[in-house]
């Protein structure tokens, strides 16, 4: 095996993103050849080196051949249900991928580690996508990319022209953080509420919910619709399924 770069190596065994193993390798928890390294541009040989990963769930991880699988899930996320591989704060999406909840009536296992791409906070629902691809997450999750994301947001009362124009124009969403316009492309009126269908290009926590808080709308769901080119469909709440790579991007 060629030479890799040791976070680009961790990525590709599908133990989280790239970004996520840079963190770990500042933090100390990677090893390699038994010893702890910090350096965030050394190279090592898959084939030959060991590489060890104090994951976040507390077990250690050694470098093993049914990670270089890929694999794709797409969920649909019911509130209270945190983004995570660490189960210290609450049921996290990994709970939900069982054999029962599988979206079709014959029982599927999951044979290897995959971990959610970005967050979906725990008071939203709808599409999070699992992988073990390294690339990919990184591909999805990094603002250069631009990968849209669609959602449906139900409001407390009508959007007014000064908040359309603030929502796609961007904003300063506190503690000095600015983030990019918010394209609106549908309004459905439902008496006392209204559901606005909005699509982003960034993922900053709580952006959303920040964005029209600040301009005093309430937000009663929120909802993610799609991925990218992935769509939630009709997946249940709750339930799971495979999906190909060439769905996502």
């Amino acid at each position: 095996m060629k030479d890799i770069r040791l976070q680009k190596y961790i990525a590709d065994q599908g133990i989280c993103s790239r970004r996520k193993a840079e963190v770990l390798i500042a933090d100390g928890k990677v090893r390699v050849n038994g010893e702890v390294v910090r350096e965030m541009g050394i190279k090592i040989d898959g084939e030959k080196d060991k590489v060890e990963v104090d994951a976040l769930v507390g077990e250690k991880i050694e470098n093993k051949k049914f990670f270089q699988d890929k694999v794709y899930i797409a969920i649909n996320k019911p509130v209270d249900y945190i983004c995570s591989a660490d189960n210290e704060q609450g049921q996290t999406v990994l709970d939900l991928l069982t054999p029962a909840n599988f979206w079709k009536n014959e029982k599927q296992e999951i044979q290897t580690r995959v971990y959610p791409v970005g967050r979906l906070d725990k008071d939203s629902e709808g599409l999070v996508l699992l992988t073990n691809d390294g690339e990919l997450t990184n591909q999805l999750t990094h603002p250069k990319f631009e990968h849209e994301k669609e959602y449906e947001v139900m409001i407390d009362k009508t959007l007014s022209k000064d908040a359309k124009k603030v929502l796609a124009s961007g904003m300063d969403i506190g503690e000095d953080e600015w983030v990019k316009g918010i394209r609106i492309i549908k309004e459905l009126n439902l008496g006392r509420r209204v559901v606005v269908t909005v699509i982003l290009e960034e993922g900053k926590n709580r952006q959303i919910r920040k964005m029209f808080g600040n301009l005093g709308y309430h937000i009663i769901s929120l909802k993610r619709m799609r991925i990218g080119r992935l769509s939630l469909g009709t997946l249940p709440v709750g339930r799971w399924r495979f999906v190909r790579k060439e769905s996502i991007v």
